[in-house]
């Protein structure tokens, strides 16, 4: 087996709650766009494709959001680099998901394969000092060492976990201290914080998570061996199986190993690093107008000074206003002082408990296919824009309880309704009643875009019975 072959390793999770509404459970952090129009998730894939010997890109994720990463990745790979998944079926930290990335490299390219960790949700904005960093981290891992990375600290942040390191020892791992504390850290020179990024072969982890977490490793090893797996020459996928996956110690990758094992190293680094936690780290990535204001969208101002307005699609004007964050999209609104930002968190969570849609899912949803936004929805009716990628269909599905008008606005669909499978032209439309067996597919080379008013008298997503489906549940 080849040896020593580099693995940039995604960990794409979380819910990003401290950057909703833009962040949502289905459209967590790193896949908010910024103002070059790439992603931070396609950054991350990038940062690690261009270093050198690497032999793939592997991403761990939910299996909700892997469609979503691939299109994501096929924007950006130009090269035609192999890539790799484990499609977690639910969030089990960062241990079972560093178990499953070392057992999986092992097992393609063995023990002597190096993984490193970075996080789908970061920035990074020198490049050349990350590879100088990573090229450390090589060597050290080469020689047993289970290496993290320490950002040489510019201020008494409070939000990172801190490394008190003498060169490249660690002495400790600190949690998030108090500003007190981060002042005291800051000007005694031995503290960086600890940026959740790692480097270690992978027999390396392996050996240590067996002598400090053996659990976590024997689940999810039994795990892996419960699950399906699909290989082809560029690509493999590897979907967890849920009900052993369930027995995997909810653990960070910290707290099972590195603040356990003697063979710890820490690569100080000055690299523009920011886990951009908060809409104020997000909003500083824009330059300031002369009174200190961070716009992105159409805005009009009136004295006001050091917002952070960002709107998708509609006018926003502000009056007499001073430090506030407001961020605009189609569904939901936020305004913030910039004071507060840490609990955006708070209002997240509520939605989640009340079951409101705007925590999850925004107006446009993503699915294997393409694309919907729901554009105007009343009693008993619903208008959406649906767009198909090029050879994509949605799955073979009937109603019960609506009927859907479909005209099509650009390219040609190929459509089944009940027994008759036909073409629908631009400017041409069809009826689906009610209990019909139905298909859309676009048999083009462009995006077909058509719109759908949905009528009847129960319109939720779950009145769908599906005959065939290429995609599972998201078909």
């Amino acid at each position: 087996m080849t040896k020593n072959v580099l693995i940039p390793t995604i960990l794409c999770g979380g819910s990003g709650s401290r950057l909703w509404p833009v962040s949502r459970e289905l459209h967590p952090k790193p896949f908010i766009r910024l103002s070059d129009g790439q992603s931070l998730l396609q950054k991350a894939f990038l940062r690690g494709a261009q270093l050198p010997d690497v032999a793939e890109v592997l991403t761990i994720t939910n299996r909700e959001l892997f469609f979503k990463t691939e299109d994501e990745y096929k924007e950006v790979n130009a090269d035609g680099l192999r890539t790799s998944y484990v499609l977690e079926p639910f969030g089990r930290n960062t241990a079972a998901a560093i178990a499953a990335a070392a057992l999986s490299v092992t097992k393609t390219h063995g023990d002597g394969a190096l993984l490193l960790v970075l996080a789908a949700d970061h920035l990074i904005a020198d490049q050349a000092a990350f590879a100088a960093a990573v090229s450390q981290a090589t060597d050290l891992a080469l020689k047993g060492k289970l290496v993290t990375f320490g950002i040489q600290p510019d201020g008494p942040e409070t939000g990172y976990g801190y490394i008190e390191a003498q060169g490249q020892q660690v002495l400790r791992f600190v949690e998030k201290p108090s500003l007190t504390q981060a002042q005291a850290y800051l000007e005694s020179g031995r503290f960086l914080w600890n940026s959740g990024m790692f480097c270690f072969t992978a027999g390396s982890i392996l050996h240590a998570m067996a002598q400090h977490c053996p659990e976590v490793l024997a689940a999810t090893r039994t795990c892996l061996e419960q699950s399906r797996q699909a290989v082809g020459k560029e690509f493999s996928q590897t979907e967890l199986d849920a009900s052993t996956f369930q027995s995997v110690p909810d653990i960070s990758i910290d707290y099972a190993v590195m603040e356990k094992s003697g063979q710890v190293a820490v690569v100080p680094c000055s690299i523009g690093w920011s886990d951009i936690g908060s809409w104020n780290a997000l909003g500083d990535l824009i330059a300031p107008d002369a009174n200190g204001n961070r716009i992105r969208g159409d805005v009009m101002l009136h004295a006001t000074h050091n917002c952070t307005i960002q709107s998708a699609e509609r006018m926003v004007g502000t009056v007499g206003v001073d430090n506030l964050i407001i961020i605009d999209t189609p569904d939901a609104l936020l305004v913030a002082d910039k004071s507060c930002v840490q609990d955006v968190k708070h209002i997240y969570s509520g939605l989640k408990a009340s079951g409101h849609h705007t925590h999850k899912l925004h107006r446009t949803v993503h699915r294997p296919w393409g694309t919907y936004t729901v554009l105007e929805e009343g009693t008993n009716f619903k208008i959406k824009r649906i767009e198909v990628k090029p050879g994509a269909s949605l799955s073979l599905q009937m109603h019960h309880h609506r009927n859907e008008h479909w005209i099509v606005v650009h390219g040609m669909a190929k459509v089944v309704n009940g027994d008759n499978e036909f073409f629908v032209n631009t400017n041409e439309s069809t009826y689906i009643p009610a209990g019909h067996k139905h298909r859309l597919e676009n048999p083009g080379l462009l995006n077909l875009a058509m719109i759908e008013v949905q009528s009847g008298q129960y319109l939720g997503e779950d009145d769908i019975v599906r005959f065939e489906d290429n995609y599972g549940r998201a078909g």
